[in-house]
């Protein structure tokens, strides 16, 4: 007979994208194991975010240590803890050592690591979207039955709690109703230029959206201001929000975004689960068959995204504001 599982640890780190993408296997995790206590072990970005989440009882950002000495604190600490199983979400080199770090008797374990009691060995599964990869895990790990494994079948994740926790003010008498707005994410990593399209065009959008009667609103990064005021020479009504929002505020404000333009970069994945009619904007330097966002969501791809014409983008977020 094993013993009860009284004590979990989840491993996500990665990007914001994928750390998005794997809350929908944390909300699995957490409906199978309801009394249990639930340790996420991330990286500090995704704290605040985890924390307001319903899925954990702790959240630890020391995944990513920086020295041996760290390394042997982290250890040190989880074997401490004695979990009763854990839940690698990461399923790297890095996450699955921690898995032979943790013996000779380690806890039950679902991932990829060797000798993990709920061992993943889908040959497929680096070909599998996200959501569909780690749905797959978890009913190999015995608790999602009836996980939906088969291409584009696993919906997004849910983001309703954060929107519960950010309603939306009741408007003052006789104010004017908000204009609608369309939500721009217009960066991406620094270190992946190739995965942006190009300011100007995103300029030329905005002018076109706002003949249309849309607001534009701006988000990312303090470091893509530039590409907010580069849109502004084109529409000067454009709202730059870069570098002012959290995680949370940007789900908000995707959630209640007529539509949503942007680069295969993580806010873009967070305002989709949010609910957005989202337009994913994808270079060849990524596949949207294992890592787009799902949802009301469209997919334009390019090998070169300055090669993506201006029409070409506004037509198809003609068709999401219209609902076909």
């Amino acid at each position: 007979m094993s013993r009860p599982i009284r004590k979990i640890l989840v491993i996500k780190l990665g990007a914001l994208g994928d750390f998005v993408l794997a809350l929908a296997a944390m909300k699995q995790i957490r409906q199978a194991h309801p009394g249990a206590q639930i340790t996420l072990l991330t990286a500090p970005a995704y704290e605040a975010l985890a924390k307001l989440s319903p899925y954990f009882n702790a959240v630890e950002v020391d995944g990513r240590p920086e020295t041996f000495g760290d390394w042997l604190t982290l250890v040190r600490r989880l074997r401490q803890a004695h979990y009763d199983r854990v839940y690698d979400l990461q399923t790297s080199s890095r996450s699955g050592s921690l898995r032979a770090a943790l013996g000779p008797f380690p806890p039950q374990w679902s991932g990829i690591a060797v000798g993990a009691s709920h061992r993943h060995l889908n040959k497929n599964r680096n070909s599998m979207h996200t959501l569909e990869r780690q749905a797959d895990q978890l009913q190999v790990a015995g608790i999602w039955p009836d996980a939906p494994t088969e291409p584009g079948s696993a919906p997004p994740p849910d983001l309703s709690w954060i929107l519960c926790q950010f309603k939306e003010p009741r408007p003052m008498a006789g104010a004017p109703a908000p204009r609608p707005y369309a939500l721009f994410v217009p960066g991406a990593s620094a270190k992946r230029p190739e995965k942006r399209w190009p300011a100007e065009m995103f300029g030329q959008l905005a002018a076109s959206f706002r003949a249309m009667g849309l607001d534009v609103v701006v988000v990312g990064g303090p470091q893509e201001s530039a590409l907010a005021r580069a849109m502004q020479k084109f529409n000067p009504s454009v709202r730059d929000l870069t570098g002012r929002t959290d995680f949370a505020q940007i789900a908000v404000l995707g959630a209640r975004a007529a539509i949503a333009v942007g680069n295969d970069t993580g806010p873009l994945h967070l305002i989709a689960a949010a609910g957005a009619p989202t337009l994913a904007l994808f270079s060849n330097a990524s596949d949207p068959a294992l890592c787009g966002p799902r949802g009301h969501a469209t997919v334009l791809q390019s090998p070169d995204l300055a090669d993506l014409p201006v029409d070409m983008v506004l037509r198809a977020a003609q068709s999401l504001l219209q609902g076909r």
